[in-house]
């Protein structure tokens, strides 16, 4: 289980520092890719967890599946890690999450997101206690 939010530095040719303890889950190869639930941050995929999110985006009907694929599959890559425990974000997703000189590298349960700090910053201030409370509120304990 990944947790915990880590900001690192991107150096100038698109390298980010990823914690120790994530690298450990995460294994020598796994997948970089767009988050698909409308955010503008990346998401890391160990290998197991990258095959069971396939096989549920598999299970939705195939004209919705083929788009989510096309949109997925065409901006993901395979990723492994240099001496220094770092990845090289492809250009094309430094783009899309807008990630030029820092990331946050957050720890999101069975995934790492890599957000460019301001984005997160923003995104962090519409959650509150009350927010999460209101959405807790639908689970039974």
């Amino acid at each position: 289980m990944f947790l915990g939010n880590f900001q690192h530095n991107i150096d100038k040719k698109g390298r980010v520092f990823i914690p120790s303890k994530f690298r450990e889950e995460l294994g020598e190869e796994f997948i970089i890719s767009q988050d698909i639930s409308g955010k503008r941050c990346l998401c890391v995929y160990s290998m197991p967890e990258w095959e069971k999110f396939v096989e549920k985006i598999d299970s939705l009907p195939n004209t919705k599946s083929s788009v989510v694929k096309r949109f997925l599959f065409a901006n993901a890559f395979n990723v492994e890690f240099d001496a220094q425990g770092r990845i090289l974000v492809p250009s094309t997703l430094r783009e899309y999450a807008r990630l030029e000189d820092k990331a946050d590298i957050l720890g999101v349960n069975n995934k790492v997101e890599i957000w460019n700090t301001a984005l997160w910053s923003e995104e962090n201030e519409s959650i509150t206690p009350e927010s999460i409370a209101d959405i807790m509120a639908e689970l039974e304990f």
